[in-house]
C-alpha cells in the first residue's frame, strides 16, 4: 500500500539565485508490518536567513499532514535557470553538511536537463 500523503510531497522546491538549502527525510505512516516508508526531499529558499528557517517551515507544514521529518543536513545552492546550471555546496553550522550527491540525485528528478555540480568547498 502506497502512502498517498508521502507520495504527494514534491521531491524538490527551490528558488533561483544563491541560497541555503536543507536535505530532509520525510516519514510516512508506519505500516502494519512495522516498516516506515520514507523519502528524501530538497528545500531551498532565498528568503531564509538560516537553515533552521527552512526546516522549521517545511517540517511544520508536513507535520500538519501527519508526516514526521528529520533534517539530514544543509548547504547552499546556486541555481541559474538561464544557464540550466545548479551548484550544490557548503554546509550548515546547525545541521552539518548534507549529502550533496543525494541532493543532486533528487534535483535531477526535476531538473534533468540541467548541469548539476557538487562541491564540499565553501560555506
Amino acid at each position: 500500500m502506497v502512502d498517498a500523503k508521502l507520495e504527494a510531497v514534491p521531491p524538490v522546491e527551490i528558488d533561483e539565485g544563491i541560497f541555503k538549502y536543507v536535505l530532509i527525510k520525510v516519514y510516512g505512516k508506519e505500516k502494519s508490518d512495522g516498516s516506515e516508508p520514507s523519502k528524501n526531499i530538497v528545500r531551498g529558499f532565498a528568503r531564509a536567513n538560516w537553515h533552521s528557517d527552512i526546516y522549521d517551515e517545511v517540517s511544520s507544514s508536513l507535520e500538519g499532514l501527519g508526516l514526521a521529518t528529520e533534517c539530514l543536513g544543509g548547504g547552499r545552492i546556486e541555481h541559474r535557470a538561464d544557464r540550466k546550471w545548479i551548484k550544490v555546496y557548503g554546509y550548515s553550522q546547525g545541521y552539518g553538511k548534507a549529502d550533496h550527491l543525494e541532493a543532486r540525485r533528487i534535483l535531477l528528478t526535476q531538473y534533468g536537463g540541467y548541469e548539476i555540480e557538487t562541491s564540499d568547498e565553501g560555506y
